[in-house]
């Protein structure tokens, strides 16, 4: 674990380091690393808890099919096209989680505006030789990252999420990886507990909410729509990325339902709920991220409908 390396760079920065142009070009490799094809096995971990996933990723030009399948534990599947859910089973079905590869949306420019690049060495993860990039935060609205590419596909390896304390919140870690040309269509085929999301109850949301403030660097991505697993009530979802950091707002009317306003983090996971009036009744916002828990609170704070948004703008 490359922990201690990371918090001395965080602290006064290291005594040898490659050029910034060697940390660009892996950025521009991880993003194009997603349209490979190739299967494996990896670990999640966080909270003090472990979890095992096979995976079985098609890439292409032309759209990203991609399957996981939890090992241990209860079992859980997603299958998921072009970053959209078609399936997913166990705890998911209920959730509707959001699984996306992580460098979907990632600018190597604009990334180098908001975290500082470091190449910190090389390693070793599933038997393969990896480059090891650092990813530093140059605010205090998001984590730093640890990520360890493989050498030949720029995939990574192994990714720390770290606070600014130096504490690992999160790791994900390949221990087997397989490329290949193509996979074989059976690799894809879910069991017969991934329940099919249904497509009308998930919509593309027109721009009713907007939030008066994001970090720098987040941009919204996806805004959906689907109806509440626990009442009729649609749900909002405003999907906000910097390339790496994730976070989401949901958005739901209560209808008269008490809630009350409520603040955790659970590991690198803010939660921060705050009810809102509007001229159409109550609303509760909920914003869902690894994002430290000031910062999630802050953007529950700036949500307004978008015509609000509009208004207030100088």
């Amino acid at each position: 674990m490359r922990i201690l390396p990371l918090i001395a760079l965080l602290g006064g920065g290291l005594a040898a380091q490659v050029q910034a142009a060697e940390a660009q070009d892996w950025l521009q490799r991880l993003a194009r690393a997603e349209h490979q094809s190739f299967q494996g096995t990896f670990v999640y971990e966080r909270n003090g808890s472990f979890s095992t996933h096979g995976i079985w990723h098609r890439g292409g030009e032309t759209g990203i099919t991609e399957r996981l399948l939890q090992l241990d534990g209860s079992p859980q599947e997603v299958l998921r096209v072009d970053g959209r859910p078609q399936c997913v089973s166990g705890g998911l079905a209920d959730q509707m989680a959001d699984v996306q590869w992580p460098a979907r949306h990632l600018d190597a420019v604009q990334l180098e505006k908001l975290y500082e690049l470091r190449v910190l060495g090389r390693s070793r993860v599933a038997g393969r030789p990896a480059s090891v990039l650092a990813l530093v935060p140059r605010d205090r609205h998001r984590y730093a990252f640890e990520l360890h590419l493989d050498e030949e596909s720029a995939l990574p390896l192994k990714s720390l999420l770290i606070n600014e304390k130096g504490q690992l919140l999160e790791r994900f870690q390949f221990v087997s990886l397989q490329l290949a040309d193509r996979l074989a269509e059976d690799a894809l085929q879910p069991g017969s507990a991934c329940k099919a999301v249904s497509l009308d109850k998930v919509s593309e949301l027109p721009p009713s909410w907007k939030a008066g403030w994001v970090p720098p660097g987040f941009e919204l991505n996806q805004a959906l729509q689907r109806t509440s697993p626990a009442s009729s009530e649609p749900v909002a979802s405003l999907l906000y990325g910097d390339g790496l950091a994730r976070f989401t707002v949901f958005l739901e009317p209560l209808r008269g339902v008490g809630a009350e306003d409520a603040r955790s983090q659970l590991g690198p996971t803010a939660v921060v709920s705050r009810r809102m009036s509007t001229a159409d009744g109550d609303v509760m916002v909920t914003v869902v991220g690894e994002i430290p828990l000031g910062t999630a609170e802050r953007v529950a704070l700036s949500m307004q409908p978008a015509g609000a948004v509009e208004a207030s703008a100088p």
